[in-house]
């Protein structure tokens, strides 16, 4: 609803033409000195925002404004001059129109950087909030779209600028709200600026002008319009050549040429039932060739949005390929208004059943139609289709988006973390205000922080009203659970030692595992251990990466044999040519552990763990019988490797341990169990084959996990 001071502009324009008024006013603001030249722009200006509106059915008191807002935005007209005039009433929606202005692209923006989807999108969504008419953002896009046009002739990164803001909020705006009249050549002219050859391409490639395709259109949909007639359906026709930038958005998202491109003509029909859809389809067929390949029954198999029509492509007049939409009316106004909605389908947005921004919409786009009742509509969707929502901006200019009822202190924490808890107190609009503050639509908002992070535990409390946002409270309470640190470092670092010590790798460094897994040292990597954020089976795949990273790049790379120990399992070591290896039974290496090769007498090479005890007593005593080698990438390779399982005594133990090495394809060379009758406790000690590191901690993991598992250990 449009406020007055006294009387509705509407009712004053049975004592005169407000749009005429509004035009004369325009024009005596031409001739006055100083101003001359700035007023008949901004009245050339007015006049073409007009012209773009009134197709739209907009009202006239909407018209008016309109004409003298660019008037009052360059100075060439005072506001106060509005006052004892016909206009007097639209003083506030001119006010209005020029501080939607603000809200362009934030500050710090250089030509060529695109907003980011979240930022235009908040973007988008508070132009329609912040305004008491929401029909004034239509007044917006129109004003874009004049600038758009005198953009022509404007310098290229100014072309560029306005282009990127045009496709990223005014464009997408007006697909929105159904405005096909100005989206069109908002997304042309934007497309033109920002890829002036791929434009050109295509336009030349069309090989005739919109004008002419628009003609085209008609008469195909004319056609089809007396067809159906003469076979006694009733149904609406219309058509619509399909524009350049929409060309080539389909030709990108499909791969193919323009030559493959059906809808470049497009007419759609409407009918009233589904039985009528079917009727049209045959009538449309019988009347022309239809394209094979080209026709989807979208009505029997609706799309994942629920999106209903059925879709054909004919060989129209003049050998021009043509596609036909057939849906009811119902299928339509679903498409349109519902959550198959033309504009997810172009934006690739995932629909939300019920939100507020959807019932906007459809306000929005009841408004553009005439109606006798239009004043008690815009005073019903004032304040109301947005109430779950708010928006502020931040001293930068970036929009921020929050629940309704938000605070400055869920402001802190929507725009970083560590910013909520250093939040100390608030600026809005330039004035302290206090936590509990309620923030409104359009608010700029500035947090005052303190050095170091300390946030209240009466943040938490509702009662308190400090936080309206359930997002804020749960990063409070997860600063509070990181404050257990300590109680999570002791935990962690028993993890830690139990883990290295089942994979008998306590002499490997910690910090360089921290670091393998992102920790910033061994403290923060038994914090994350404790806290369950990182989980036993990462340390040892962080592990193992580590160790492949390790091996040395420059060791001379021979020729990979496949070896087989005295129990027949395979492994495989770089670095012997073809002499004899076994892995030594004193350390049983498994990769990527760093290994270490030793020539024996008649046993041929022995594969050490670099780290193994026996071997640092034979390198010391025999040097010259070291040699290099290391692991090969083979993966049929299996590495022996012995377990030793403490448990107490059950039916079914073995059994339970055989299930788990089959599910993980483990081999079992041998097995051998001792039990202690009077402690009821059993030691397994098995001889296995398994492929790595990685594989081996997987499996001491689930063999833990058994009823009666006391331990499982890696042999010495």
């Amino acid at each position: 609803m449009i406020e007055t001071k006294s009387e509705n502009p509407e009712t004053r324009e049975e004592k005169v033409d407000i749009v005429a008024f509004s035009r004369q006013l325009a024009e005596s603001a031409c001739h006055r000195a100083g101003a001359a030249a700035r007023a008949r722009a901004a009245c050339a200006e007015g006049e073409a925002i007009a012209a773009l509106l009134e197709p739209l059915g907009l009202a006239r008191p909407l018209l008016a404004a309109a004409r003298v807002y660019p008037l009052v935005r360059d100075g060439a007209l005072a506001a106060a001059d509005l006052d004892d005039t016909p206009l007097a009433g639209l003083r506030g929606t001119v006010g209005e129109l020029v501080g939607l202005g603000r809200f362009t692209l934030p500050p710090d923006w250089q030509p060529g950087e695109a907003l980011a989807v979240s930022q235009s999108e908040a973007l988008r969504k508070m132009l329609l909030a912040v305004v008491s008419d929401a029909r004034l953002v239509v007044i917006r896009i129109a004003e874009q779209l004049y600038r758009l046009r005198l953009a022509k002739a404007a310098a290229a990164a100014e072309q560029r600028a306005l282009a990127i803001e045009t496709r990223e909020i005014y464009a997408a705006l007006a697909n929105r709200l159904g405005i096909w009249q100005l989206k069109w050549e908002l997304e042309d002219l934007a497309f033109r600026y920002l890829e002036p050859d791929r434009y050109a391409r295509i336009a030349r490639m069309l090989a005739e002008t919109r004008a002419k395709r628009e003609a085209s259109v008609a008469e195909i949909a004319g056609i089809i319009g007396a067809e159906l007639a003469k076979n006694g359906i009733k149904a609406q026709v219309s058509g619509r050549p399909k524009h350049i930038y929409s060309i080539w958005r389909k030709m990108q998202r499909k791969g193919r040429a323009l030559e493959q491109i059906f809808d470049v003509r497009a007419v759609r029909v409407l009918v009233d039932t589904v039985t009528d859809c079917y009727a049209a389809l045959g009538a449309v067929h019988n009347r022309w060739s239809y394209l094979p390949g080209e026709f989807d029954d979208y009505i029997a198999n609706p799309k994942g949005n629920e999106y209903r029509s059925l879709h054909t492509a004919v060989i129209g007049s003049g050998g021009q390929a043509v596609e036909v939409q057939i849906r009811t009316h119902d299928m339509h106004a679903s498409a349109e208004l519902g959550v198959a909605a033309h504009w997810r389908y172009k934006e690739g947005a995932a629909p939300r059943p019920g939100s507020a921004f959807d019932g906007k919409i459809r306000y929005l786009r009841g408004l553009l139609e005439p109606s006798d009742e239009d004043g008690d509509l815009l005073e019903q969707i004032r304040g109301d289709a947005f109430e779950d929502r708010v928006y502020a901006l931040s001293p930068k200019g970036d929009v921020v988006e929050m629940p309704a009822g938000s605070t400055p202190l869920d402001f802190a924490y929507h725009v970083h973390t560590q910013i909520g808890h250093r939040c100390r107190g608030a600026k809005v609009n330039g004035r302290m205000v206090p936590l509990t503050y309620r923030v409104a639509n359009g608010d700029r908002i500035e947090i005052i922080t303190a050095r170091d992070p300390q946030p209240s535990r009466d943040w938490l409390s509702p009662q308190n009203g400090y936080l309206g946002s359930s997002r804020s409270r749960a990063k409070i309470r997860s600063w509070f659970r990181q404050q257990d640190r300590d109680q999570n470092r002791r935990q962690g670092r028993e993890i830690l030692e139990r883990e290295m010590a089942r994979l008998n790798a306590r002499d490997l460094p910690v910090d360089a595992i921290a670091t393998e897994l992102k920790a910033a040292g061994t403290d923060e990597l038994c914090v994350a251990l404790g806290a369950g954020d990182v989980t036993p089976g990462a340390v040892a795949r962080g592990l193992q990466q580590l160790l492949n990273r390790s091996t040395d790049p420059g060791l001379p790379r021979r020729r990979t044999q496949a070896r087989r120990d005295k129990g027949g399992k395979r492994f495989a070591i770089r670095g012997v040519d073809d002499l004899l290896c076994n892995l030594a039974r004193c350390c049983r290496p498994v990769p990527p552990e760093p290994i270490t090769g030793y020539i024996t007498k008649g046993r041929g090479v022995g594969i050490h763990r670099n780290d193994c005890g026996n071997f640092a007593n034979l390198r010391s005593r025999h040097p010259e019988r070291v040699i290099e080698v290391e692991w090969s990438d083979s993966s049929e390779a299996t590495y022996p490797v012995e377990l030793v399982v403490q448990a107490f005594d059950r039916n079914g133990l073995l059994r339970d341990i055989s299930s788990v090495l089959a599910d993980e394809r483990i081999g079992v060379a041998s097995s051998q169990t001792r039990t202690d009758r009077q402690r009821m406790q059993a030691t397994i000690e098995l001889s296995l084959s398994v492929p790595g590191l990685a594989a081996l901690s997987r499996v001491i993991g689930r063999l833990e996990q058994l009823p009666n598992v006391t331990s499982v250990k890696r042999a010495p």
